[in-house]
């Protein structure tokens, strides 16, 4: 085999985030490598936001998503499109990254086409099929269609061994592709796209960078959330609020319903991942229920409040940068007010070690697919 044909395919903003590393990395190297990359569009415009920072231009774009689109429509969708992309393209390898919805349907294409299936950020578990959900379900289904997996971290190729998912030769630790872009992106001398980000008064306030989405946090859980935020900025006169919220109705009813109005709570759109970054580089902390800024905030020295019961990033908790909060409201008030106060504390978590990579995730997954396919004599990038 002189050249391997390798289609990735992703559809949310976190995705195409992490994708974008390595879908350069690949097109770098075409001695080797061609290749091809299918959006579903599972989020149309916060996709499109990640697709124009990186310059990449799908050669084919599904388009799904809909109105108060649910998760059968989605799979459904990107799963009968897929077919279609896989007879037409004819990859000799299917990428895919992580947990969303799109990860488990372009899985399921691969397998019925008879396609050989990599998955990116492979591993992760809660050991809780509802939390978060659907992910969880999603990257189980993956893991056990999958036969390479590229795990960012010993504890996830642990949790692929103790499964049974793959053979050990075809699990490599490779650091997570979410680090691989954050030094390009973020800047002192950067200017936000979202113009009200610009007059925030970064050093002179307290500015903690929050964002809330998951389903299982919907209701409930999201309006504790946002009554804890509120008490925060009642109770610290430095303390102000960056927010940049979910498309999602069942999201921005509430937050702007509880939220809006405020002068400390700077609520906005979703802002593209150049500008997330460095809110979260100039913000003081960060709370937050996404699972890619528990892995990003921490390269840039940030303390993260996790707006969950479970994660599954067990490593951060236990290098001490990440801390579970939960979704009550005096637990996630009790934790915020703790990193405010207690400047050891907060020392302690914005200097903890990240678990989750060097940059060099993507040259790693490069190098373990030639290995794979025999066009390599060693995975190893060194």
């Amino acid at each position: 085999m002189s050249k391997i044909k390798i289609l990735s395919v992703f559809g949310t903003r976190p995705e195409a985030t992490k994708m974008a590393p390595l879908v350069k990395a690949l097109e770098r190297d075409g001695k080797h490598i061609e290749s091809v990359v299918c959006v579903t569009a599972q989020h149309r415009q916060m996709l499109d936001q990640v697709l124009d920072i990186f310059d990449i231009k799908p050669h084919y774009d599904l388009n799904i998503m809909q109105q108060n689109q649910d998760l059968a429509h989605i799979t459904t969708a990107a799963l009968n499109g897929l077919m279609g992309v896989i007879r037409d393209a004819r990859p000799d390898l299917l990428l895919v990254h992580g947990d969303t919805t799109t990860t488990m349907a372009a899985g399921l294409a691969a397998f019925y086409s008879g396609v050989k299936l990599g998955h990116v950020e492979a591993g992760l578990r809660s050991f809780d099929m509802r939390q978060p959900f659907p992910e969880e379900a999603n990257r189980r289904i993956v893991s056990v269609l999958a036969d390479i997996n590229f795990a960012p971290t010993e504890q996830a190729k642990a949790n692929l061994l103790a499964e049974r998912a793959c053979a050990p030769e075809n699990i490599y630790v490779t650091g997570n592709t979410a680090i691989d872009a954050i030094d390009s992106l973020v800047s002192a001398e950067y200017t936000f796209k979202e113009e009200r980000l610009n007059s925030l008064d970064w050093h002179g306030k307290r500015i903690v960078a929050v964002t809330a989405h998951r389903r299982e946090n919907y209701g409930r859980p999201l309006v504790n959330i946002c009554n804890a935020l509120k008490r925060l900025v009642e109770d610290f006169a430095d303390v102000e609020i960056v927010w940049p919220v979910h498309l999602s109705p069942a999201v921005r009813n509430i937050v702007f319903d509880i939220l809006g109005n405020n002068s400390k709570i700077h609520l906005t759109d979703p802002v593209d991942v150049a500008d997330l970054l460095n809110v979260i580089a100039r913000s003081y902390m960060v709370m937050s229920d996404s699972g890619g800024i528990q892995e990003e905030s921490p390269h840039l020295n940030k303390p993260v409040l996790v707006l969950r019961d479970v994660t599954e990033r067990p490593e951060g908790i236990a290098s001490g940068c990440l801390r579970l909060a939960g979704t009550e409201l005096a637990d996630i008030y009790g934790h915020a007010a703790e990193l405010l106060t207690d400047a050891a504390t907060y020392e302690k978590m914005a200097a903890a070690e990240n678990p989750f990579g060097d940059g060099k995730a993507s040259l790693r997954i490069v190098r373990g697919i030639l290995f794979h396919f025999g066009l390599v004599e060693s995975p190893n990038i060194d």
